[in-house]
């Protein structure tokens, strides 16, 4: 009975986002929660954090978490993020985020646009080229 007089502003009742929900690298099965065309490519916990920060949510990274179903232990799969969706009179804290499902939607949409992203995506595309060009040399030999 003490779980159901607690507050909704309670740290305890904030929901949790695993990164593993909005993996686009995960099926349904391995914990996956939204659409494949919807999802991010291997978002981390601090990344989840940031984009619920800047969207104004009341968000915090618990590092030290594992979701239950992931195998690999690594530190980049670890960790989850509590989100506050309601205050403390049981209202949303912001009308735009009225569920879960709305927030890792969220989420898994603006993690490609984060700057850190951005940035690894322009670095990636120099060393591929060089690479892509040994293939073909390789293909011309044969």
């Amino acid at each position: 009975m003490a779980y159901l007089s607690r507050s909704p502003a309670d740290r305890e009742r904030f929901i949790c986002i695993y990164p593993a929900y909005i993996n686009g690298k995960k099926t349904i099965a391995e914990g996956r929660r939204i659409s494949l065309e919807k999802a991010a490519t291997n978002p981390t916990c601090s990344e989840i954090q940031e984009v619920c920060s800047t969207a104004g949510l009341n968000a915090i990274a618990e590092n030290n978490k594992m979701y239950p179903r992931e195998w690999n232990r690594d530190a980049q799969f670890r960790g989850r993020v509590r989100v506050q969706l309601k205050n403390e009179d049981g209202a949303l804290c912001l009308e735009q985020f009225p569920s879960r499902q709305a927030i890792m939607l969220h989420v898994a949409e603006m993690i490609p646009k984060l700057k850190t992203r951005t940035q690894k995506a322009g670095g990636g595309d120099q060393t591929l080229q060089p690479g892509e060009g040994g293939k073909k040399s390789k293909k011309k030999k044969k």
